[in-house]
């Protein structure tokens, strides 16, 4: 995802009930649920429930910098959008709502049980739980999840946002599948739906991981007779406990309470709120003295407050107890192009590796507590990290090294450009620390010779229309550009196939922001997920790491951690692992 996700993998059947009672300041109690509730300190949201409440009623108001890539569960890519998309849209599967480890455990949503694999894990088959309605009273059935998948996976054109997972390994139609918009008359025969509630999926491998993958919200019903292709956006049917009473697009959204869900088929949802409004294009720092001053309930980003507000809360011992320092389990790092000149050398790549300097871009950001320097793709919180330093140089200060700047002007001569060269960095304009990064990433380049501009665009487009398209990227000249990654599920599979596999290059919404294309870490990467060993599998995830490294695609910067500000009034507050921030689905208000 763009921008978290965690370690060991557990799965299960059973939910965790967010129901608890109220605890006092400042002290710990076990709600009925069995849910540790803590009071306001620091970092107790990352453990522990923060304001456990079973109270209804009252709005909870987000706030977002910039704008979602959408808030269509079958065209959006933002972490964010995964965690908050939930109270609308529910998956096949989901992650628990809880905190710690505990977060990290799959559970059944719209589904009755986890999947059920056959054909030596190339077939596998889900039940939904009977009886279902969407939020105008119409009943959801599995013909909806497949159209659902159909729709974000098959109609690039219409939906460009999303994974491509299931277009890469569902087995192919013949002729090969166009997608709901283009084919009028026919459908994907790799999926079936023999009933109302039973859907089957049949694959052109194994895929090991295929319960994590129907978490995502792709597989999300969607009623193909209210489906409006890129404006479906503006009318979202609801199968959550929330439904839309308004949205307007660059403003924001407001939600209330579906009056067709039932708790009795969900038992992993609350409705405390009245209503939920989300606010669209608030300045960063605005957000944050929003939350401070309690006219906010969260940052619907998740990516913590800026540096600037960071120095001030952090040493008011007021303001410290309202933050959870968050291990995002994301990666900052600068995507280099292999397609733009002189980065279609490998050692211009690497001459870039050698430096920059990542203490100062982590000093940029406000310090360690936004993230540990990287030196790897995969981060330490996902399985098969195994830490090494392709391009290490003294204290990891780069080209303000000495064996930094001469090893960046080896790499230099060897690719002919032994003068230094001109090129572009993109970045988001809408997040300063971001910006941030960016701007001592271009002044330890500029001690070798490369000159760098940097160009900024808004969050919300920033896939869509610039770093995310090839064409726009190679027309203006776009070396680098910056970029956060989270896992899609906790594997190395989940984090590293949308970034690093040649076969997720699209012309829109594209990830793969290196265009790295290598023949043999494609194949490395498909064999690995259809290996039935899980020992093999883990192991198979730190060797893709080191190969893809060895190609200079990208420079890891930070393991990030985020800063996440929770006012008084906010309850239900924990992070989630599965997402690397605030968990939404509950989050209520006093």
């Amino acid at each position: 995802m763009r921008r978290s996700r965690t370690t060991s993998v557990l799965a299960g059947a059973a939910a965790l009930l967010l129901a608890a009672t109220a605890c006092s300041s400042g002290k710990s109690s076990t709600s009925a649920a069995g849910v540790h509730a803590v009071g306001a300190t620091y970092n107790a949201g990352l453990n522990g429930v923060v304001n456990a409440s079973t109270h209804q009623g009252g709005t909870v108001t987000y706030q977002l910098s910039s704008t979602p890539d959408s808030m269509d569960p079958g065209n959006t890519y933002y972490a964010f959008m995964w965690d908050f998309s939930r109270l609308y849209a529910r998956a096949l599967t989901t992650f628990q709502p809880a905190p710690g480890q505990d977060g990290l455990k799959l559970v059944p949503d719209l589904a009755s049980g986890l999947g059920t694999p056959s054909d030596g894990g190339k077939i596998w088959t889900y039940h939904i739980r009977p009886g279902l309605k969407y939020s105008d009273g119409s009943p959801i059935t599995t013909k909806d999840v497949k159209y659902a998948i159909e729709r974000s996976n098959f109609a690039p054109a219409v939906l460009s946002n999303g994974p491509t997972y299931f277009s890469q390994y569902l087995v192919d139609n013949s002729p090969k599948y166009q997608g709901p918009y283009q084919d009028k008359t026919g459908g994907l025969n790799s999926i079936e739906t023999p009933d109302d509630t039973t859907i089957v999926f049949h694959l052109s491998q194994p895929f090991a991981d295929f319960d994590y993958l129907v978490a995502n919200p792709q597989s999300a019903p969607v009623p193909q007779a209210k489906d409006t292709g890129a404006d479906y956006v503006k009318n979202v049917v609801s199968s959550g406990s929330y439904m839309f009473q308004s949205y307007q697009d660059g403003v924001g959204a407001t939600l209330v309470r579906n009056p067709n869900w039932s708790a009795d088929s969900d038992p992993i949802r609350k409705q405390y709120p009245d209503k939920i409004v989300v606010q669209f294009n608030i300045a960063q720092t605005t957000v944050d003295q929003n939350l401070i001053a309690g006219n906010a309930t969260l940052d619907l980003a998740g990516a913590g407050i800026a540096a600037a507000t960071q120095a001030t809360a952090l040493s008011n011992s007021t303001q410290k107890a309202h933050i959870d320092d968050a291990q995002s389990g994301a990666l900052a790092y600068v995507a280099i192009s292999t397609a733009v000149p002189p980065f279609d050398n490998p050692a211009c790549r690497k001459a870039v590796e050698y430096a920059i300097d990542r203490l100062s871009a982590q000093t940029a950001t406000g310090g360690d507590v936004h993230g540990d320097i990287a030196t790897t793709i995969l981060v330490p919180t996902v399985s098969g990290y195994v830490p090494y330093d392709q391009y290490a140089t003294t204290d990891h200060k780069g080209a303000n090294s000495p064996d930094g700047l001469a090893a960046a002007k080896a790499q230099l001569a060897q690719c002919g450009q032994p003068g230094g060269f001109s090129t572009n960095l993109s970045a988001r304009s809408d997040r300063p620390n971001e910006i941030a990064l960016a701007q001592a990433v271009q002044a330890s380049l500029k001690l070798v010779g490369i000159n760098v501009s940097i160009q900024q665009y808004p969050s919300g487009k920033y896939f869509t229309d610039n770093a995310g398209a090839p064409a726009f990227v190679h027309s203006h000249g776009i070396g680098l550009m910056m970029m956060a990654w989270a896992a899609d599920w906790p594997t190395g599979y989940g984090f590293l196939e949308q970034i690093i596999d040649g076969k997720t290059i699209k012309a829109s919404g594209n990830s793969n922001l290196s265009e790295l294309n290598d023949p043999a870490i494609n194949q490395m990467l498909s064999a690995a997920i259809g290996n039935t060993d899980s020992a093999a599998r883990v192991k198979a995830w730190g060797d893709i790491d080191k190969a893809a490294m060895e190609k200079a695609p990208l420079v890891p910067l930070l393991y990030r951690k985020d800063p996440l500000y929770r006012p008084d009034s906010a309850t239900n507050v924990f992070v989630t692992p599965a997402y690397g921030m605030y968990d939404y689905l509950n989050i209520g208000t006093k």
